[in-house]
C-alpha cells in the first residue's frame, strides 16, 4: 500500500474517515426517523437508490449505516426484499400530548430554546439540497397565502428543513418528537391569522421569507434573531399578548 513522501498513512486511509462521518450521520437520521415514528415497526424502509438520494449519500454510505442499525436490532433484512423495521430496543422521545392551553405555552418556549440556534447553524452549514427543500416550503406558504389560507403542514416543513439543515440529529429528533405538539398551536395561530385578514398572513410569510434570506446568504446572527423574533410573535399573536401564568 502506497504512502506519501513523508510517510503518513496511505491515501485510502485519508478518504475513509469522511465515508465513516457520512455513514455516522446516516445512522443518526435513519435512527431517529425509526424512534420518533416515521417509519413504523414491521414497514419496510424505502429502496436503497431512494433512501441514498433522499439522504444524499451514495450506497455504500447507506449501507454502512444500515449495517450499523441492523447491529442493534433496530433493521433487519428479507432476503430480496429490502430492509424492514424492527420496534425500538429504547423508548422513543416523546412527549406527552396536548392537552391544555399551557402546553401549548410551553412547546412555544421550548421551541425558542432550540429553534433560534438550529436556524443559526443552518446559516453555517446548509447546501444546496436543503436549502431547496427550504425554499420548496416557503413557496407552499406563498401559494396558500395567496388564497387567503395557511397550511400548518408547510409551515412544519418549513422548520423542520431548517433544523436538517443545521445538521445536528439531536435538533432534528427534537423536532420530529414535537410535530403534533407543534401543529397544534400552528393550526390554532394559523387559523387566527385567517380571520385577521390577508395582511397578517403576508406578515408572517415575511417572517418566514427574511428567514429564508439570512440562512441563505449565510447570516447566522441574524438568522438566530429572527427565527427568536418569529416564534415570539407567533405565540403572542395566538395568546393576544396575554401569556399565561405558569408558576407552580
Amino acid at each position: 500500500m502506497a504512502q506519501d513522501k513523508s510517510g503518513s498513512s496511505p491515501v485510502k486511509d485519508q478518504t475513509k474517515k469522511p465515508r465513516v462521518a457520512l455513514a455516522d450521520r446516516v445512522y443518526h437520521s435513519l435512527y431517529s426517523r425509526i424512534t420518533n415514528g416515521e417509519y413504523a415497526p414491521n414497514s419496510k424502509l424505502p429502496p436503497e437508490n431512494i433512501l441514498a438520494t433522499d439522504l444524499e449519500v451514495s450506497r455504500p454510505v447507506l449501507r454502512t449505516a444500515l449495517e450499523k442499525l441492523r447491529e442493534e436490532g433496530l433493521v433487519y433484512s428479507r432476503q430480496g426484499a429490502g430492509s424492514y423495521v424492527r420496534a425500538a430496543k429504547h423508548a422513543p422521545l416523546g412527549f406527552a400530548k396536548v392537552e391544555t392551553l399551557a402546553d401549548i405555552q410551553r412547546c412555544y418556549e421550548f421551541r425558542l430554546t432550540i429553534e433560534p440556534e438550529a436556524a443559526s447553524l443552518a446559516a453555517t452549514r446548509h447546501n444546496e439540497a436543503i436549502l431547496r427543500e427550504i425554499e420548496h416550503a416557503l413557496d407552499l406558504l406563498k401559494v396558500a397565502t395567496g388564497s387567503n389560507q395557511h397550511r400548518e403542514d408547510a409551515d412544519f416543513a418549513f422548520h423542520l428543513a431548517i433544523t436538517r439543515a443545521a445538521n445536528n440529529h439531536y435538533l432534528e429528533a427534537s423536532m420530529r418528537a414535537l410535530r403534533e405538539h407543534i401543529n397544534v398551536g400552528m393550526k390554532l395561530h394559523g387559523q387566527s391569522l385567517m380571520s385577521d385578514g390577508l395582511k397578517r398572513l403576508e406578515e408572517v410569510l415575511e417572517e418566514h421569507s427574511a428567514i429564508y434570506r439570512a440562512i441563505r446568504d449565510g447570516r447566522a446572527e441574524e438568522a438566530r434573531t429572527l427565527m427568536y423574533r418569529h416564534i415570539e410573535h407567533s405565540r403572542d399573536r395566538l395568546f393576544g399578548g396575554s401569556l399565561l401564568s405558569l408558576k407552580m
